[in-house]
């Protein structure tokens, strides 16, 4: 067992005496390696006399002295690779002149965006009433677009004034009011769905823009009235905006929708401001999509996300949502 001491000493002494963590890896290598010399010494001593297993065969103890070599150099090894991590850290801060006290670079960290922080908000709230989620094309046909929700030929939304067209056939979707369409076309009754997306208008100001962010919400299902509806925007309203909003419902206008209602909130000047529009699904668009409508009632609403965006932050100029300005996007 003499040269099996002086081999672990021997070893030892060669990871004191290293001078870099390049000379103590080789070290590493050249005993602890598949093929290094610990375990071809292994291999040599069991090839030495097949019944080594046995307890009083000098090969043995020499084996599992070995192996006890084996762990205590790397337990060494990894000692020595942090001293010599830290000495070489030392003389290089010392070459460096470096003021370590110094505060560092500042590092400029991201924020969610205001219209994926509101859209994240909504989904929130009808994602805790069991609404699902649906998305759809952005280039849609005159069909889901138009024809399906009961637009008139002559409706103003179909001039080329307002709408982006493609072609005769095929258009940039002017509302996620088609992926109602979608909806009930590929599943039946109870439906209650969220349809988030970015829509498409030839308009143009500070509170419009070619490309803006809508949510459409629809629930079709037996039983359902107006007072679910109105149910159901009240606490979103007081959701989104504060217990505390003043709310009204005004009679309106939607091809789609039957009776059609415009929601206002009332601003901290007294002003009324429009919110979102909803109504009950027009028995006409449930007929086209073939859903019985004496059995099954619904309701819809459409939510501007910039709108609603705009009016929570205090935003004036819907473009500043588009411009990457990171002095606006930091606020949030």
């Amino acid at each position: 067992m003499k040269e099996m001491y002086f081999l672990r000493d021997s070893i030892e002494s060669k990871i004191n005496n290293s001078k870099d963590i390049i000379e103590l890896e080789k070290i590493r290598v050249f005993y602890l390696g598949k093929k290094g010399f610990l375990n071809e010494k292994i291999k040599e001593l069991c090839s030495i006399n097949k019944s080594f297993f046995d307890k009083k065969d000098d090969n043995l103890k020499k084996i599992i002295f070995v192996n006890k070599i084996k762990e205590n150099i790397k337990f060494k090894i990894q000692k020595k690779k942090i001293f010599l991590r830290k000495m070489f850290l030392e003389d290089f801060l010392k070459k460096q002149n470096l003021d370590v006290s110094l505060p560092g670079n500042k590092n400029n960290f991201g924020s969610i965006h205001p219209i994926i922080k509101t859209i994240n908000k909504l989904k929130k709230f009808f994602f805790g009433l069991g609404f699902e989620l649906k998305n759809g094309p952005e280039i849609e046909d005159i069909y889901h677009n138009f024809d399906a929700l009961n637009v008139p030929n002559d409706h103003p939304s179909r001039s080329k004034q307002d709408t982006f067209w493609i072609n005769s056939q095929f258009l940039l979707r002017t509302q996620t009011s088609s992926m109602q369409v979608r909806s009930m076309k590929n599943k039946t009754p109870p439906i209650r769905m969220i349809m988030p997306g970015k829509v498409y208008r030839n308009d143009n100001d500070c509170t419009h823009t070619p490309m803006f962010h809508q949510m459409e919400g629809l629930v079709i299902d037996s039983n359902i009235n107006l007072s679910n509806l109105k149910w159901i925007i009240q606490r979103f309203i007081q959701f989104f905006f504060g217990e505390n909003i003043k709310m009204r419902f005004r009679s309106s206008y939607f091809p789609f929708t039957t009776p059609s209602m415009e929601v206002d909130i009332q601003m901290q000047n007294s002003a009324w401001i429009e919110v979102l529009g909803c109504g009950m699904v027009h028995p006409n668009v449930l007929k086209t999509l073939n859903i019985d409508f004496k059995m099954y009632l619904g309701f819809a609403f459409g939510i501007g996300i910039e709108r609603i965006a705009m009016i929570k932050y205090g935003i004036k100029d819907i473009r500043s949502f588009f411009e990457n300005d990171i002095r606006f996007l930091k606020q949030f």
